[in-house]
C-alpha cells in the first residue's frame, strides 16, 4: 500500500508508545512503523532507551523519542505519565497507539481521551498478577475503557476475555502475523551444520526467559523425555530475568543459546518447537514455528488453538510437565507425523497470519480511529 493521504486528504500522524523494547511488542511496533511510513504517514515512537526498538524504528523512518518508563506499575507512574503527555504535545499526533499494559496505564492517565487512542494489550495485565493485584488490574482496564477509542487484541481469546471482564471500549481482534517471505521452511541438516549441532532428536523453544514463557515447566518435563530418548537435545533460545535460575538446575542435554538474531536457523534445526507458556495473547514464537513448517507442542493458552486451527493434537494442559513430556516424546519418535503437522502449520500460517494482510488491516483500523475528533494536548 503506497497511499500518502487519508480518506479526507490529510497526512496521518501516529505516535506509538511502548515500554517493552524487545520481543513481540517491539516487533509489532517496527512492523507498524514500516507499513505506516510506506503509506506516507508521519510516525513517531516513544520508548525507553536500550534494546533494539528505537534504532530499528528509526531505520524504518520513524521519529524516535526517549521515554523513561519502568516495567512495574509503581510510584513512578505519575512522572511517566507527565513525561509522556509532554511528548504527545510536542509530536501532535492524530492517533496515539499504546502498546502493552504499562504504556496503556501511563498513556491513558496522561491523555484521558484528549487524543484518539488505540490500546493494544499484547496479553492482558491481570494474567501476570495474582490475588488483590490481579483484581485491581481488572478494575483499571474497566475504568480506562472510557479513554480508549479501540482496543486491538492479538487473538480472539484476548478479545473475549476483555469483553468478559467488562471492558466497554470497542474491542477488535486482529491476530498477530509474521513475514512469510522471510520465514520459510528450512533444511534441518543444513541448519544443524551451520549451528554446529550434532544430529539428534531436537526440541527448540524460543522466548524471553521468564515465568510467563514457562521454560521452567519444560525443564521439569525434560528428564521424562530423556528417560525414553537419551540422545534428545533441548535448546532454549532467548534471555531474560530467569536465565541464571534456569541454568542452575537445568538437567543434562539442555543448551542455552542466549539471545539470537538467527532464530529462523534454530527453528529450522528443530524436530519439534515447544511453547510451554503460562499465558499469552498470541505468541510470535508460535507463528514463527508455523511459518518454518515445524511441528509445535504448546500449552493451551490464549491464541494457541486459534493459530494452530481445529483438530490439533499438539496442545497440552498448562503447567503439566508430564503431559508436555508425553507430547514431545510422541513427536520425536514419529518424525514423519511431526513433519506432516509442520506442513499443515505452514499452510495455516499462509492463510491466517500473513504480515502483508495484517499490515493492511492495521492501516484501515488506524484510519478509522483517526476519523474521530482531534483535540490538541497542551
Amino acid at each position: 500500500m503506497t497511499a500518502t493521504r487519508d480518506d479526507v486528504g490529510r497526512r496521518l500522524s501516529v505516535l506509538h508508545v511502548t515500554q517493552p523494547t524487545e520481543g513481540g511488542v517491539a516487533r509489532t511496533v517496527v512492523d507498524l512503523v514500516a507499513a505506516q511510513v510506506d503509506a506516507g504517514w508521519r510516525v513517531g515512537v516513544a520508548a525507553p532507551e536500550g534494546g533494539p526498538l528505537l534504532a530499528a524504528a528509526g531505520a524504518r523512518g520513524a521519529q524516535i523519542m526517549s521515554w523513561s518508563a519502568g516495567r512495574a506499575p509503581d510510584g513512578r507512574v505519575p512522572g511517566e505519565a507527565l513525561a509522556l503527555r509532554r511528548l504527545v504535545a510536542r509530536f501532535r499526533p492524530d492517533v496515539v497507539h499504546l502498546h502493552s499494559s504499562k504504556s496503556g496505564l501511563a498513556g491513558r492517565l496522561a491523555l484521558r481521551g484528549r487524543v484518539p487512542t488505540i490500546f493494544q494489550p499484547h496479553a492482558w495485565s491481570f494474567h501476570a498478577q495474582r490475588g488483590v493485584v490481579a483484581g485491581l488490574a481488572v478494575r483499571w482496564e474497566r475504568a480506562a475503557a472510557r479513554w480508549t477509542d479501540m482496543v486491538v487484541c492479538v487473538s480472539e481469546d484476548e478479545r473475549r476475555q476483555g469483553a468478559e471482564i467488562g471492558v466497554t471500549a470497542t474491542l477488535r481482534s486482529l491476530p498477530n502475523a509474521v513475514d512469510l517471505e522471510r520465514l520459510r521452511p528450512g533444511d534441518r541438516d543444513a541448519a544443524r551444520r551451520q549451528l554446529g549441532l550434532a544430529d539428534a532428536p531436537t526440541v527448540v523453544t524460543v522466548g524471553r526467559l521468564c515465568r510467563q514463557k514457562g521454560q521452567d515447566l519444560l525443564l521439569q518435563a525434560w528428564p521424562a523425555v530423556l528417560a525414553q530418548l537419551p540422545q534428545a537435545r533441548l535448546v532454549l533460545v532467548g534471555d531474560g530475568p530467569d536465565a541464571a535460575a534456569l541454568r542452575a538446575w537445568a538437567p543434562a542435554g539442555v543448551l542455552f543459546a542466549g539471545q539470537r538474531s538467527d532464530v529462523a536457523c534454530w527453528l529450522a534445526a528443530a524436530d519439534v518447537v515447544a511453547l510451554p507458556s503460562r499465558w499469552e495473547g498470541m505468541a510470535f514464537a508460535l507463528l514463527e514455528a508455523m511459518a518454518a513448517a515445524r511441528c509445535v507442542v504448546a500449552t493451551d493458552v490464549e491464541g494457541v488453538r486459534e493459530a494452530l486451527g481445529p483438530g490439533t493434537t499438539a496442545v497440552v494442559v498448562p503447567e503439566d510437565p508430564p503431559a508436555l513430556a508425553r507430547a514431545l516424546v510422541d513427536r520425536l519418535r514419529d518424525p514423519r507425523s511431526a513433519a506432516e503437522e509442520g506442513a499443515r502449520a505452514r499452510r495455516r500460517a499462509e492463510r491466517h497470519h500473513d504480515l502483508r494482510a495484517w499490515s493492511a488491516a492495521m492501516l484501515e483500523l488506524t484510519r478509522g480511529v483517526a476519523e474521530g475528533s482531534r483535540v490538541a494536548v497542551s
